[in-house]
């Protein structure tokens, strides 16, 4: 839940440049399989993507501020990205523009933000020319 937390926090502070999602995918310590010691729920497999959606409300009361999307039983997303078990991307136009370590040790959300601010300098730069069309 911290993490979720810190990723609102994130997400709030940055809404002018950009758009955030959370994407729920497979269960990574679920509690009939690989138990974490550490685990904030009790989520059993998902059999089905019933299953999944009811999980992911979870996620959702974590950070209600951000869009949810639920990947497929067939983990399409997760094997795209390689998000499992978590994982941050900064996509734009169809492009892969930051993509944080694999977590839950590569999951650094300072540097995400550091990656952010950065781009925020760039776009407030007086050399910096936007055209939207």
């Amino acid at each position: 839940m911290a993490r979720l937390r810190s990723f609102q926090r994130l997400a709030s502070h940055f809404v002018d440049i950009a758009d955030f999602l959370l994407v729920y995918i497979e269960e990574a310590h679920p509690s009939d399989g690989w138990v974490s010691s550490d685990a904030a729920y009790n989520i059993p497999k998902h059999q089905c993507l019933q299953d999944r959606l009811r999980a992911a409300q979870l996620m959702r009361e974590g950070a209600p501020d951000c869009p949810l999307a639920v990947d497929t039983m067939d983990n399409a997303s997760s094997a795209a990205y390689g998000a499992y078990f978590e994982r941050l991307y900064v996509i734009q136009e169809e492009k892969v523009m930051y993509q944080g370590g694999r977590g839950p040790e590569g999951y650094k959300i300072s540097e995400l933000r550091s990656w952010l601010d950065q781009y925020k300098t760039r776009l407030q730069s007086p050399s910096t020319v936007v055209i939207q069309v």
